[in-house]
């Protein structure tokens, strides 16, 4: 995974601002206590204060060793960069990307899946891969293939709590990365480098997971909601780490580690923004919160509530 992040950006163009100006005063740290709840679930017991110290103190060293925490997941198939390379290159025909997919029936289902998908609402079913490339255009096309490459990462085959846990973060990963890329354009922040912020940011979520596994070792998770709090602040921290361990461009890193500061830089607050409205729209679905609850009518303005209207159409 070494420097194909870099390559693939490099020729990337920022967007423009949008002329509405994101909301402020938003509770994200009421809203990651819900999202927290929502994912430990069943599995929450009522761990002594020195169970919780160890887990986010092992987090916290992990995050003290690079090479040793991005050891803990594996790395992405080699035909996605070559892919990625690929829809950097204008020269490359939309028949030539059409058989680079093609050398992989996942993918070609993944892309025909994509196509026919609420999110893009075809006026007829999409059936060829030409077809199929030419809807989704190349930003869409590098965010569907982002999130196949960081599947693996984050859908870990584990025991434990993380086993029970790892679908669920998946779904906030994706969700996180678009509504990113959304909430891009209003902060003048890169679109893709805004996904790829999303899809990489819960990668520490579930290394904390693992390493929580082996300290409890009873399945469960401490129940306490400002544990759980700290522990998706610590391990965005560890994602930003091994994100910058695996060469991924600086900003995205920055962007990883700054994104719960007001005054950080766009790409940020594109996460920050994304991160939040995700995690609501994954609350509300799971009916764990009203959408007319004020986290949602006072905490976004009218572009970020039509952000998380438009996550609702993202097959998980």
């Amino acid at each position: 995974m070494k420097n194909w992040i870099n390559r693939l950006l490099s020729g990337a163009e920022p967007q423009a601002a949008t002329p509405e100006e994101p909301g402020g005063g938003t509770d994200h740290a009421a809203t990651d206590a819900l999202y927290y709840l929502w994912l430990a679930g069943p599995a929450r017991f009522d761990a002594p204060p020195e169970t919780e110290r160890l887990i986010l103190e092992q987090v916290r060293t992990l995050a003290q060793n690079p090479a040793i925490a991005a050891e803990l997941v594996p790395r992405v198939p080699e035909l996605i960069p070559k892919l990625l390379r690929s829809l950097r290159d204008e020269s490359v025909s939309t028949g030539e990307l059409a058989g680079q997919l093609a050398e992989d029936v996942v993918l070609v289902a993944e892309v025909l899946r994509e196509a026919n998908s609420a999110y893009y609402r075809p006026v007829a079913p999409i059936k060829t891969l030409d077809a199929a490339i030419m809807l989704l255009g190349q930003n869409g096309l590098r965010m569907l293939l982002a999130r196949v490459a960081f599947r693996p990462l984050i859908r870990l085959h584990e025991a434990g709590f993380a086993r029970r846990a790892a679908p669920l973060v998946w779904n906030h990963s994706e969700k996180c990365a678009v509504a990113a890329s959304l909430m891009a354009s209003a902060v003048a922040a890169d679109i893709f480098e805004s996904c790829l912020a999303g899809l990489m940011q819960d990668v520490g979520l579930i290394v904390a997971f693992r390493l929580s596994d082996r300290i409890c070792q009873n399945g469960k998770v401490p129940a306490s909601e400002a544990f759980g709090v700290e522990l998706l602040a610590r391990s965005r921290q560890l994602s930003a780490v091994i994100a910058r361990h695996w060469d991924f461009p600086d900003k995205v890193a920055e962007a990883i580690a700054r994104a719960g500061e007001p005054d950080g830089p766009n790409l940020a607050q594109a996460l920050a923004q994304g991160d939040h409205i995700a995690k609501l729209r994954l609350l509300i679905d799971a009916g764990k919160l009203a959408e007319d609850d004020a986290l949602v009518t006072e905490g976004l303005n009218g572009y970020q509530r039509r952000c998380l209207g438009k996550l609702s159409k993202l097959e998980s």
